[in-house]
């Protein structure tokens, strides 16, 4: 096999967490035009999961059915309905830096779980990268923003969005094997919506809002989650979560340039810290 045809299956979860890391700034855009943390989940579920029905029909993709279409929901729930709310509610409380470096908890989440749900036991090179990867995000958590906002509700929300995003690698690893990406999310993402609809209020929005959602929607959502899912097939579950932490340098770069926020040095060799132990397993991906 070719070195290129043995890194794809890496740069897919790059490419994933590249369209991530926009989410900070679309979600900070979309609150400072008046939309509530929760009312950005659930159109965001609306429209991704519209976009995947599209795409489900229109390839012909068998839709789950019995305890796959039980546990799909169960995931619709907690990995749509709480994720995205805890998400957005941790940028609404410390900034899009804070909050999407504290969702790089996922890879200790998901070395800690791998195991017993998937029979994967992650070697020394997987486990000194999750270690990396979580005092990383504790220096961030320490280090915060120059504005102070790491307070124990951003940082407990940005966990909780940390301990959720895990199930994304945990249920895809073997829901992916089975059905394709798009069926499952064509149900994942409409009962997440659910779940969050009634905590929610549409409001009228100013046109630069409805396209900050869409964007979110299109590009942060569909497109992400087609690449992570097309990634996450070839890769243990372990390595992709560490991999896809390269979210975090996208999100606070664009959040310097776009928006203003600073991290403290702190929290900047904690990014590093992050970063290193992405590019580490990136690298064996290729290799192997």
């Amino acid at each position: 096999m070719s070195a290129g045809a043995r890194r794809w299956p890496a740069l897919a979860i790059v490419a994933a967490a590249t369209l991530w890391g926009l989410l900070g700034v679309f979600g900070a855009r979309a609150l400072a035009l008046g939309v509530a943390p929760l009312e950005i989940a659930l159109v965001r579920a609306l429209g991704g999961g519209a976009l995947f029905a599209a795409h489900a029909i229109a390839t012909g993709a068998r839709f789950p059915r019995g305890r796959d279409l039980a546990t799909t929901i169960g995931f619709g729930l907690i990995g749509v309905s709480v994720f995205y709310g805890a998400y957005l509610a941790a940028v609404d409380a410390g900034g899009a830096s804070l909050a999407s470096v504290l969702l790089y908890t996922a890879p200790a989440f998901v070395a800690i779980a791998a195991g017993p749900l998937l029979g994967e036991r992650p070697g020394r090179r997987e486990a000194g990268a999750v270690a990396v990867t979580v005092v990383g995000v504790a220096l961030v958590s320490l280090g915060g923003g120059a504005d102070g906002r790491a307070t124990g509700r951003a940082v407990g929300l940005g966990v909780v969005a940390g301990a959720t995003y895990a199930l994304y690698y945990l249920w895809g690893k073997r829901a992916f094997t089975r059905h394709a990406p798009a069926a499952l999310y064509a149900v994942a993402m409409p009962v997440g919506a659910l779940g969050l609809a009634p905590f929610v209020t549409v409001a009228a929005h100013p046109p630069a809002a409805w396209a900050y959602l869409a964007a979110m929607a299109t590009l942060s959502t569909y497109l992400a989650y087609l690449c992570y899912a097309a990634g996450l097939r070839h890769l243990p579950a372990t390595r992709a979560s560490v991999i896809a932490a390269l979210e975090p340098v996208v999100a606070a770069a664009l959040a310097a340039i776009v928006l203003g926020e600073r991290l403290t040095p702190l929290a900047l060799v904690g990014a590093a810290l992050v970063v290193g132990a992405a590019i580490a397993l990136a690298g064996r991906a290729a290799s192997t």
